[in-house]
């Protein structure tokens, strides 16, 4: 009896995985800011106040320039959007925000509003990896955060592995490393180790802004500001924490598993 209840009640619940990305994107929960947009050609040439409340200095105002917002660096705070008098900085609401270059984060003074979403990986690394990709998920002393929304794509909801995406426990079964965390002095061994037992060719994905620049640690001598002082990277993930429909379609979107076009939106 038990046994015909629990079937009864997991047929009526039917499936509970999303549509995306075949269907539209699930809706974000209102204190989600999502996507920066930075419209330089409304900044204050004579304001600063942006600059100042920035705790990660993710925001720079050279005199008599553009402001440069840096979304690497950024831990989406919101505090910018606050204080702008202009209405220069605005949250979009966008969960996409994945590049495959680090310069690609800057917005304002070089003339981009909103980033430069990331290009697929080229034809022979697709062919590799774009049906059958295995990560090993490094926290390279993060806080959990990052790591948290990182396993939500394991959930029923989300399932991770149609897409063919899986976590695995040793990076010599994996096909590239997933790295949360700003990458302490203390994990830099461990996480050269865990690079060089991953067979070639390989991928390296920064999650959050510690993984990017350092996040709130930027700067302390006990960090290194990020993967990209250590190891190459691939593909870089804003957020503090990255919502995990920012994940998913940063992941989508390297293996050319996404329709939209690319490019600056």
């Amino acid at each position: 009896m038990f046994v015909q209840d629990t079937l009864l009640n997991r047929l009526k619940r039917g499936c509970e995985t999303m549509a995306y990305p075949k269907g539209a994107a699930p809706a974000l929960p209102d204190r989600h800011g999502g996507a920066l947009r930075v419209e330089a050609a409304k900044c204050d040439a004579k304001c600063d106040a942006c600059a100042t409340v920035c705790p990660t200095e993710a925001i720079a105002r050279p005199a008599g320039q553009p402001v440069a917002l840096d979304l690497g660096r950024c831990i989406f705070c919101a505090e910018c959007v606050t204080v702008c008098p202009t209405k220069a900085i605005t949250q979009t609401g966008d969960h996409r925000m994945a590049v495959r270059r680090r310069e690609d984060l800057v917005l304002g003074d070089t003339g981009k509003e909103q980033v430069r979403l990331a290009q697929a990986l080229d034809k022979k690394l697709r062919r590799l990896f774009g049906r059958s990709l295995r990560l090993r998920q490094v926290s390279a002393a993060g806080c959990n955060a990052c790591e948290a929304d990182t396993n939500v794509l394991g959930t029923i909801g989300w399932d991770l592995g149609r897409f063919g995406i899986q976590f695995v426990a040793s990076p010599r079964h994996a096909d590239g490393l997933l790295i949360t965390g700003p990458v302490s002095k203390n994990m830099e061994l461990a996480l050269k180790k865990t690079y060089a037992a991953v067979p070639d060719p390989k991928i390296v994905i920064a999650v959050g802004a510690c993984a990017i620049a350092g996040g709130p640690f930027i700067g302390h001598p006990q960090h290194h500001n990020g993967t990209s002082a250590l190891l190459p990277v691939d593909l870089y993930i804003p957020g503090c924490p990255p919502h995990p429909l920012t994940i998913l379609d940063g992941l989508l979107r390297l293996l050319g598993r996404l329709d939209e076009p690319t490019g600056i939106r």
